[in-house]
């Protein structure tokens, strides 16, 4: 008996009980939550207390809805630009603590899976729960690569972009075009069905992104090589027949490079794109429009391309002599220090320190890129200073992962490509955590409305006149 697929028929079976049990007690009204207490809030407008119960140390947005002055009215909402403080849905996929600067998967510390997975490895373990046994990533990897070509019209569908179309463009527009040749991903209902589509789009994605550089560079698309692993097959890709072809003992040394940058972006919580995931996924749409739509968020430059504008800085900077001028004009409000700081982490993005080890993997076969040299001086500067202490900026992973890419070869604009073929398995770990979610319902966020009160239509004709008199 296969020790490996007994663990895996009994982790199927163990999962789909307890599934049972959630839906079911969904189904009764059972509260799946931890009761923390109550929270009372006086409105001084009437004088009446409301009691709002306190779950998981949040409180439900509708239950401030009974709050009102009048009977007829719509009820309290919380007002919140860019959900700074708004949680839109439970998860049990990552956990971090910016605070600390803790970043885990499904509960295991970024640090030992950077170490010790494949990227492969860590995307089974975001989409299925739990890391694989070595009999399930042989037949996981099996799956992956036996996915990893894509349809001829696929290609002749990239063809039609310009040459030097930006290479995100024509992944956000190549990956909702693949919802037309898989018509079957539209029945999300089906559990088997959506796991049939974790494994297209984790295989696919980096075959779309190999073609996307070899069109912007004049060359042939290749075919996968299913003997290679995930990210030495990305090179294959990408390289494969070129000048930039690297030699076979080199390919791994990049391919575990590309690996661990590729788990370091895998996941991060409710970041813009995985929020869009939801977002769209929550009209039911198919996951590869929703997969598009993610990567349409992070095109962004104020998501997916701040790694892009840390080189801009640097370049800027230009030598090491000139940083104590730079840093006072970061202080003085005239300069940005990029790739410092994070909506979330206020200590050191534990993701930071792993890719400037990955950095010095990379040169040691690649010509070391001299902005390491001014990147390392910047960072020792600004972890010195009390002005960059106080305001708890400290680098994050973006301040060094450009300058990887840049040595390996590739050009600013694939940098975001390369970010989403790692997070692509994580926008499908929250879409299948949303689909089997029984409170899964269409996002539809309220406004607070401050335009103008109920106005009389103006004819056409009269329209001059009465803004004149508006102003007289």
């Amino acid at each position: 008996m296969d020790p490996g697929g007994a663990i895996s028929n009994f982790r199927q079976g163990a999962f789909g009980i307890l599934d049972g049990l959630r839906w079911s007690g969904a189904q009764r009204g059972e509260e799946t939550v931890l009761e923390d207490g109550k929270l009372t809030i006086n409105d001084s407008r009437t004088g009446k207390d409301y009691p709002l119960r306190i779950q998981n140390s949040s409180i439900r947005a509708i239950e401030l809805r009974q709050i009102r002055q009048d009977p007829d009215e719509f009820g309290m909402l919380s007002y919140d630009p860019g959900y700074t403080n708004t949680a839109s849905c439970t998860s049990r996929i990552a956990y971090i603590d910016g605070a600390k600067g803790i970043l885990r998967y499904r509960g295991y510390p970024i640090e030992q899976l950077a170490e010790r997975c494949s990227y492969t490895e860590v995307a089974h373990l975001l989409l299925n729960g739990e890391l694989p046994t070595r009999h399930e990533l042989e037949i996981w990897n099996q799956d992956v690569m036996a996915h990893s070509r894509v349809h001829e019209n696929v290609k002749k569908f990239m063809d039609g972009f310009l040459y030097d179309a930006h290479p995100m463009g024509v992944l956000v527009s190549t990956v909702a075009a693949l919802s037309t040749f898989y018509p079957d991903a539209k029945n999300i209902e089906s559990r088997s069905n959506r796991k049939r589509q974790h494994v297209r789009l984790v295989s696919k994605i980096p075959t779309i992104a190999a073609y996307v550089y070899r069109k912007s560079q004049g060359y042939p698309y290749p075919e996968p090589n299913w003997d290679l692993s995930y990210s030495e097959n990305f090179i294959h890709m990408l390289w494969n027949g070129t000048r930039r072809e690297p030699r076979a003992e080199h390919v791994k040394i990049l391919g575990r490079a590309l690996d661990t940058l590729f788990i370091l972006h895998a996941d991060h919580e409710q970041n813009c794109s995985t929020s869009t995931m939801r977002q769209v996924a929550s009209s039911d749409a198919d996951p590869y429009v929703c997969v598009s739509s993610a990567a349409a968020a992070l095109y962004g430059p104020l998501h997916g391309g701040a790694n892009e504008a840390v080189l801009t800085m640097l370049d800027r900077i230009g030598s090491k002599h000139r940083i104590p001028e730079f840093m006072e004009k970061v202080k003085a409000g005239e300069q940005r220090l990029m790739g410092f700081g994070h909506r979330v982490y206020k200590n050191y993005d534990p993701r930071a320190r792993i890719v400037r080890n990955v950095a010095d993997q990379v040169f040691e076969i690649t010509d070391r890129n001299p902005k390491i040299e001014l990147a390392m001086e910047l960072e020792r500067i600004a972890l010195e200073d009390d002005y960059f202490i106080k305001r708890k900026l400290y680098p994050n992973i973006d301040f060094y992962s450009g300058i990887i890419y840049e040595a390996m070869g590739f050009r600013p604009e694939m940098f975001t490509v390369l970010f989403a073929i790692g997070r692509v398995a994580g926008w499908l770990a929250h879409w299948e955590e949303f689909m089997a979610d029984p409170e899964k319902r269409i996002a539809r966020p309220r406004q607070v409305y401050t335009g103008q009160d109920k106005r009389d239509f103006v004819p056409i004709d009269e329209r001059l006149e009465r803004a004149q008199d508006e102003v007289l």
